[in-house]
């Protein structure tokens, strides 16, 4: 039998949630564990919700964890339609919306993040994070339909991209001078730029007008906040997000958080790091369940994202903040979208690497990032070299 405590309560019912109860049973963790999901749906993953389920290519059901049956089949106690209103730390206890309370002996919080607000001028505009979220946004499409979306990051443009293959026309607005510039900088934020004007999208940078705006309908895509009410009410440090070790536990050592919630002192990038991707929601539990069954654990996992939009592809992997002085280096054909991107340190060493319509980059740029390898410009940028020989 794993050791640990006699109960783990989970709060959240997305991929974070679902796959902390997998990972507590897979380690051979034999208490109650009870998963508690404020939505009255299966645990699901939310890439498809503005990837291949938005655009109609997918069903629903490739989006769901684990299908109803593997919650009896492996003894977790799945309660949809449920929130946790409030944390009792001192009595060990989670208060519930219909005022009953649920002892635990180890809480994992993944709870995740909600879209930011944003008022818009004579519409009530749509957001996307949840199944019905994308329903509604899905029904907005079609030729001879108009679409404005405000919001240049991911979520704006793979709206705008699936709404654009429907048919439908779309005028994207994003206050800064290229989409995904506090992501990629103003170099790479052109190629997204450039791609979505191709396929017919009325740009406007640099723009905070939305009096003009001529639309059927209004998706806000303007970054998310952590939902961290319960943990700032019961006490637990707080700051952009939930404050966690490199094992994923909070201020308090019978509580951890993992997923988008997570701000997380991580071990190989030595700062702490907030990342709202599925990668994190994914693999972040499995360090949670190990910490909880008495384990030295330590996510150490470079963050990872990827992104579908029409005919581009691309992946991302580690971690350059707007904070760092970067430059860019490329390697391949930038104007056929063929290509790797490297953004490097003042010392020549890589911090990020974003692949486009090139593949199995990510696993071959790891230990580039992990052991802090100085590179030979000339050698990273030419196509020809092998990525392990880049180094000086």
């Amino acid at each position: 039998m794993a050791e640990g405590p006699d109960s783990v309560v989970i709060v959240g019912g997305g991929l974070a949630g679902a796959k902390t109860a997998e990972a507590l049973r897979e380690q051979g963790y034999t208490g109650s564990v009870t998963l508690l999901a404020a939505e009255d749906e299966l645990p699901y993953e939310r890439p498809p919700l503005s990837k291949g389920y938005l655009m109609g290519k997918d069903e629903f059901d490739k989006a769901v964890v684990h299908p109803e049956e593997w919650y009896a089949e492996h003894d977790v106690d799945l309660r949809r339609g449920v929130r946790a209103t409030a944390i009792d730390r001192a009595a060990h206890e989670v208060e519930l919306d219909d005022g009953s309370r649920l002892p635990y002996g180890a809480l994992v919080l993944a709870t995740g993040s909600e879209p930011r607000a944003l008022p818009v001028p004579g519409a009530e505009p749509l957001t996307l994070r949840t199944h019905a979220d994308s329903d509604r946004i899905k029904a907005t499409f079609g030729a001879g339909k108009r679409l404005a979306v405000i919001g240049g990051g991911w979520i704006g443009l793979e709206v705008a991209a699936a709404a654009r293959e429907a048919g439908t026309d779309v005028t994207l607005v994003e206050a800064a001078a290229q989409p995904l510039l506090g992501v990629l900088g103003p170099e790479m934020g052109s190629v997204f730029a450039d791609l979505h004007r191709e396929h017919g999208v009325d740009l406007r940078l640099g723009s905070t007008d939305l009096s003009g705006l001529e639309a059927d309908a209004v998706v806000v895509g303007v970054g998310v906040r952590p939902r961290t009410e319960l943990a700032e009410a019961a006490g637990l440090d707080v700051d952009n997000g939930v404050l966690v070790d490199a094992s994923l536990r909070t201020s308090d050592p019978d509580v951890y958080a993992v997923g988008d919630i997570a701000n997380h002192d991580h071990p190989v990038l030595g700062r702490r790091v907030r990342v709202e991707h599925w990668a994190n929601a994914l693999n972040q539990p499995a360090t949670a369940a190990a910490a909880i069954l008495g384990g030295s654990a330590a996510y150490d996992r470079l963050p990872y994202f990827f992104s579908d939009q029409y005919d581009l592809g691309m992946e991302y992997v580690g971690h350059a903040t707007r904070d760092d002085t970067a430059r860019v280096v490329t390697r391949g054909e930038v104007e056929k979208r063929e290509f790797v991107a490297f953004w490097l340190d003042d010392q020549d060493r890589i911090l990020a690497a974003m692949n486009v319509n090139v593949w199995d980059v990510p696993d071959e740029v790891r230990p580039l990032i992990v052991n802090r390898t100085v590179v030979d410009v000339d050698r990273l940028s030419d196509p020809d070299t092998p990525l392990a020989d880049v180094g000086r």
